[in-house]
């Protein structure tokens, strides 16, 4: 592994495999001392030119746990403010001494962009609306971890599907694995073309009660969601869900959301609380799944694990 930077193209094996290391992970950090020196001596830069409170702290406690060294980046006080390129700022990082790169930004293609440009292993952690991979490794970690597998399972994934990179990256790792997948959202946060797409469509979550995972998302306002967007009381009476809808689900059911959540949008706040909500330990795998992949793109020895 040189880069990690999308879902496509990993075979079920490949998957399976990081999943795999990721449940070692997960133990490592139930251990009094949840650290290892696998990576000692590198250091992981994080170039967040997009807020973020999971994705980011959680590489940053994963890198840590490695006992890697960090650094961190951000564009407000960069002299990106200054008019320096991307590519310059992401070579002088380089230069600095990084040994690896964990890439967020607005722009889809940019973490190839700089993996290009500086030969180091990059992490792709969210590109405009295009991929976000370590968020659908810990989302399928986190169903595995429930279920026991994928396979057979009907995953719904309900909300603003055409703006959404985890969704992307959500259908490729579940189907892969084996689940069905189904969109539930207006037609137009839907994809203009859904053709190559291994998912079916629904037109309200009414529809998808029967899901064994009912996976939301908030609505992307920064990427002109709510632009296309029906009135909210309309958008929740079709897509929400409701404490009356959870009620009529499986008692086997789990419902999960990337977040940050919109209570009383997308999902309920007692729904949002509920035991069966997967929401935290969704942020708690994170840690675990992104140690993996740091470990395999940096070299770890299996001894250390």
């Amino acid at each position: 592994m040189n880069n990690f930077l999308t879902m496509e193209g990993l075979s079920k094996d490949e998957l399976t495999s990081v999943l795999d290391l990721s449940d070692e992970f997960v133990e490592v950090l139930a251990r009094p001392i949840p650290k290892v020196p696998a990576l000692r001596g590198r250091t992981v830069a994080m170039l967040f030119f997009e807020p973020s409170t999971r994705t980011r702290m959680s590489f940053e406690r994963a890198a840590k746990a490695l006992s890697a060294d960090t650094m961190s980046f951000s564009p407000g006080t960069s002299s990106l403010s200054k008019g320096e390129s991307l590519k310059d700022t992401a070579l002088t990082i380089k230069a600095m001494g990084a040994d690896a790169l964990v890439v967020r930004h607005s722009s889809t293609g940019a973490p190839w962009r700089i993996a290009e440009w500086t030969g180091l292993p990059v992490l792709n952690g969210g590109d405009g609306a295009h991929q976000h991979p370590t968020q659908a490794l810990l989302d399928a970690l986190t169903i595995r971890q429930h279920f026991g597998s994928l396979e057979g399972l009907k995953v719904a994934i309900v909300g603003d599907i055409r703006h959404s990179r985890v969704a992307r990256s959500d259908i490729t790792a579940f189907s892969t694995l084996g689940a069905t997948v189904t969109l539930v959202a207006p037609r137009t946060l839907l994809p203009v073309d859904l053709g190559d797409w291994p998912v079916r469509t629904a037109r309200a979550i009414d529809e998808v009660l029967d899901s064994d995972v009912i996976y939301l998302l908030r609505i992307q306002k920064e990427r002109g969601g709510a632009s296309v967007l029906p009135s909210l009381p309309e958008y929740v009476s079709r897509f929400g869900l409701t404490w009356e809808r959870f009620a009529r689900m499986s008692s086997d059911s789990v419902v999960m959301h990337p977040g940050p959540m919109n209570r009383g949008v997308e999902i309920a706040p007692e729904v949002a609380d509920h035991p069966r909500s997967l929401v935290e330990p969704q942020v708690a795998n994170g840690v675990a799944v992104r140690m993996a992949v740091l470990f395999r793109l940096l070299g770890g020895e299996a001894e250390d694990v």
